[in-house]
């Protein structure tokens, strides 16, 4: 249950990009976007953990040191652009935006994933298998991303044209959280 419970945290960050991913679209991103999202989701942040467990307690000041300023950034730009190009396009030039694809998700995969490689430290404090407790994470990520998408894509066609522009404003919030936790948690 503990680790369970570990997945689902994990994935809350990665539930909200999904989300305004699927809010910024005009597609109907169907079964098979939600599932491209959600598995490059679940794959970072599967990886992630495997990645902080590898580097070992040694590293992890170190990880955990740069990678609220990491996430920051990188959700900063991209929501930024995000909610630039819902404001400059007007409703009749506006393209129809598609779900992410290729290097795009790949940040937003990774950026949302930062923290899960911190984590990954504490996987042997919980006595399960490393790989066990990645694919338990990955998986749980996957369902919860795949199912923001299709929750974003419903609330997308409620807000129209300018969720675009929320989808930004979300993505630069959970930058903004996850800079504000650590200092937070810095005191």
């Amino acid at each position: 249950m503990t680790l369970f419970l570990l997945a689902l945290a994990l994935s809350m960050d990665a539930f909200a990009a999904a989300l305004s991913q699927g809010a910024r679209t005009s597609f109907n991103p169907g079964l098979g976007g939600a599932l491209r999202v959600g598995l490059a989701f679940g794959f970072a942040q599967a990886i992630m953990p495997f990645l902080g467990w590898s580097l070992g307690i040694a590293f992890a000041s170190l990880i955990q040191q740069f990678a609220h300023w990491v996430t920051f950034i990188l959700l900063l730009i991209i929501g930024s652009h995000m909610a630039y190009e819902g404001l400059t396009h007007r409703e009749e030039h506006q393209e129809r935006a598609p779900i992410a694809t290729g290097w795009p998700l790949f940040i937003l995969a990774v950026a949302t994933s930062i923290d899960a490689a911190a984590a990954g430290v504490t996987i042997a404090l919980l006595g399960q298998p490393v790989l066990v407790a990645c694919a338990v994470i990955g998986v749980v990520t996957l369902v919860v991303s795949a199912a923001g998408v299709i929750i974003g894509k419903m609330v997308g066609d409620f807000v129209g044209q300018r969720a675009e522009v929320l989808g930004g404003l979300v993505l630069i919030g959970i930058g903004t959280k996850v800079l504000m936790d650590h200092f937070y948690a810095a005191g």
